[in-house]
């Protein structure tokens, strides 16, 4: 049995080196979503910054326009500096050899200003601006790739970008990627992924052979009772590195991302934002493991002071195995919800605001709760509503973690956090109230803003309420207010309950 464990779990590790290979086309795709985020982030820039200007006035509209250029020429992505944006200025959509002018490219300087033709082509003989042009046309954005120069570099090298019409100052904005710097990435991507195989392998050939030096000493009367258990253990152990390769899909090259971008520019907001989540996610899914996992060695301390003293019968074992089964399957469930939490919403859907509550609750509840802080739920009847279930339910972490560190900072006994739920014919709405001493910021609406933040310096990032301000009114439809009341805060989430699909809505 020993060695047929040993066997099973080299055979899995195996196959899931050779699933690394098959991962590569899905951090293309992830590459290109990457594109995708950053010339839609620029154009939610662009919007936020017309939404607070005159534009009655042509001089604040120019203004504000050699801001957003100036802060457009300034944008590297990834890490790298040869990920830049290029715009083009468009003055025939029909194409030709004057279509558009050079507005911003800080790869080629000196083309800026000058006009371009449709019918240049690359070293290959492409000529992919008619394409982008084609797709646009079509469906107004477009993906395609080409061969092209990299800045300070005589090498051309294979490039896709993503092209995408801004028809309100008749722009085409771009981004793009060069394929050598995916290949870096997946091969980072590979060597992590490894490494973490290679810890899991490890805990699993230690388990496995604690149980099975347990059953060869009670072969007898546990022999089936143990083999069934590792061979449960064995399928739990499938499945969670499963679920940890579809985790990766989605967050690892997220994270490696956003960790090496330059948080002091303005168009990192939305991936700064998930990646401070993440971190606190894993400090709140760290802090419940630590019970568990005390109470596993307390268990195995028992099993072996037992066996010690000659004392370990089948009634003790019996009990012990399913105390172990059930930590296992709590911690399995920690997992599950830091899985669920960050899976990305494609589509909405309709959910409880009850188990929304819930779920975020079971994951930050335990360091509100740690700090004396008491935590008041009234829901007299449930709602549902219809919309993007994961950013609603960060929306609602980050209100609960502000409220605890305003009362944390007030340094007031008796903290309290409460959590309401209204309704009426048309409206739902949650509140989320503290008396940890209000907002100190004036005019209080400021604190949507990004970079404004009620935090001492360095302890604050000053955009989580503006993330949570976009999910709500943007891809949601609803409205996110604040006011003072009680000594403390009051936080409203409203949303429609006729929130359907035709309002439509993106997740950010």
């Amino acid at each position: 049995m020993l060695f047929n464990g040993y066997f099973f779990i080299t055979k899995q590790y195996e196959i899931l080196q050779a699933q690394i290979e098959d991962s590569k086309k899905t951090f293309v795709e992830s590459k290109r979503n990457v594109l995708k985020r950053e010339v839609d982030a620029i154009i939610e820039f662009i919007e936020f910054k017309k939404n607070r200007t005159n534009l009655a006035d042509p001089k604040a509209v120019e203004a504000m326009k050699r801001e957003v250029y100036d802060w457009i020429r300034h944008i590297r992505y990834g890490g790298q500096e040869h990920n830049y944006i290029f715009v083009y200025q468009v003055e025939r959509m029909s194409g030709g050899d004057k279509f558009a002018k050079m507005l911003i490219n800080p790869n080629r300087p000196d083309l800026e200003g000058e006009y371009i033709s449709d019918a240049y082509t690359d070293e290959n003989g492409k000529a992919f601006r008619k394409i982008f042009l084609q797709d646009i046309h079509e469906k107004g954005y477009s993906f395609v790739d080409y061969i092209y120069k990299k800045p300070d570099s005589p090498i051309i090298r294979p490039k896709v970008s993503y092209f995408k019409l801004y028809k309100e100052w008749n722009l085409i904005i771009a981004a793009g990627a060069y394929t050598d710097d995916i290949d870096k990435e997946i091969d980072i991507a590979k060597a992590d992924f490894k490494k973490k195989m290679k810890l899991e392998v490890t805990s699993a050939v230690i388990i496995f052979l604690l149980f099975a030096f347990i059953a060869n000493t009670f072969a007898v009367m546990l022999g089936k009772r143990i083999e069934r258990f590792l061979n449960n253990y064995h399928r739990q152990v499938q499945q969670k590195t499963l679920e940890l390769e579809n985790l990766n899909r989605t967050l690892e090259s997220r994270v490696i991302e956003e960790i090496k971008k330059n948080r002091e520019q303005e168009q990192l907001l939305i991936q700064k934002s998930k990646f401070i989540a993440l971190g606190e996610m894993i400090s709140n899914i760290a802090h419940q493991w630590r019970q568990p996992l005390s109470q596993l060695s307390a268990l195995l301390m028992t099993l072996k002071l037992k066996y010690n003293m000659d004392k370990l019968d089948k009634t003790a074992m019996e009990i012990k195995c399913i105390e172990a089964e059930n930590i296992v399957e709590y911690m399995s469930h920690t997992i599950d919800d830091f899985r669920n939490f960050f899976m990305p919403n494609k589509d909405k859907k309709t959910f409880s605001i009850q188990t929304s509550i819930d779920e975020v609750l079971r994951i930050i509840g335990m360091s509100i709760t740690n700090q004396e802080i008491a935590i008041e739920v009234n829901i007299l009847q449930d709602e549902y509503i219809v919309g993007y279930k994961n950013e609603y339910e960060q929306v609602i972490l980050n209100l609960l973690s502000n409220a605890k560190d305003a009362i944390i900072a007030s340094g007031k006994k008796g903290g309290k956090i409460t959590i309401s739920l209204e309704s009426d014919e048309t409206n739902v709405r949650l509140i989320i109230q503290d008396n940890g001493g209000g907002i100190k910021i004036e005019p209080l609406e400021r604190i949507f803003e990004p970079y404004v933040s009620t935090k001492e310096q360095n302890e604050g990032t000053g955009i989580g309420l503006y993330m949570a301000k976009l999910i709500i009114e943007k891809s949601m439809r609803g409205k996110l207010e604040a006011k003072n009341e009680n000594g403390g805060a009051i936080f409203t989430i409203e949303l429609e309950k006729g929130f359907k699909e035709a309002l439509g809505g993106s997740p950010l």
